[in-house]
């Protein structure tokens, strides 16, 4: 659900009728408002005319590839947040996406709930990147000097520790994933094999929930962590 009351518009460029369906279907039962193109001329020309809050961009698209949608897209100075999906995995492709101007990166084939927590993040941070300052409950975050405090009390974080509370922070009420972080804050493909990230959520979880009454970072078992007042 929303959290507020205006509706999100988003379009989805995507030449294969089974999968725009079943984005759009998925979409709309989250009560965004979808919009469809099949081929990237189209998807180009809907995305100069009307306004979105997100688009999503196949790679492999007839009459226009979508990395073409996407560098056209930024050179008119249209900056929706672009979410480009692919079957194209590797490091290279990712790497000329996100040079493209593309927001976030998802490989196909892909779970909806991956998905839709990928679009819950751009369009939150879309909604929050105009402000200075992060709340949930008692916790603020001051994104122009990087004061942290809890309460009263003052937090000293790291450098990594501030980069994750933030993606935390705009992400409030949303499960991310430890890919999601691990593409956000480290910037990096996700090795499972490391426990970097479950590491610095344990300091984090020294700093900000050892003494508090309620706990605000929670493990979601098998999927990543969610920072809600409980």
């Amino acid at each position: 659900m929303l959290e507020t009351g205006e509706i999100m518009r988003i379009l989805v460029i995507e030449d294969q009728k089974k999968i725009s369906s079943f984005i759009e279907r998925g979409l709309k039962e989250q009560h965004y408002a979808v919009d469809l193109a099949f081929d990237g001329e189209e998807g180009l020309y809907q995305a100069e005319i009307n306004p979105y809050d997100l688009i999503v961009l196949d790679v492999n698209l007839p009459k226009k590839e979508g990395f073409a949608v996407c560098k056209e897209l930024r050179a008119k100075n249209i900056n929706t947040s672009i979410l480009m999906l692919t079957v194209r995995n590797s490091v290279k492709d990712k790497v000329a996406g996100l040079n493209a101007g593309a927001d976030d990166y998802l490989t196909k084939p892909f779970s909806f709930s991956e998905f839709l927590a990928r679009v819950r993040a751009l369009l939150r941070r879309n909604r929050e990147k105009k402000l200075d300052i992060l709340k949930l409950a008692d916790l603020e975050m001051n994104l122009l000097s990087h004061h942290v405090k809890r309460g009263k009390k003052d937090i000293n974080l790291t450098s990594k520790e501030f980069g994750l509370l933030e993606y935390l922070m705009i992400n409030a009420e949303q499960v991310v994933t430890r890919t999601m972080i691990s593409e956000h804050v480290w910037h990096e493909a996700f090795d499972s094999l490391t426990n970097v990230i479950d590491v610095h959520i344990k300091y984090l979880r020294d700093k900000i929930d050892k003494g508090a009454k309620k706990p605000l970072i929670h493990t979601i078992r098998g999927t990543g962590y969610i920072l809600k007042e409980s």
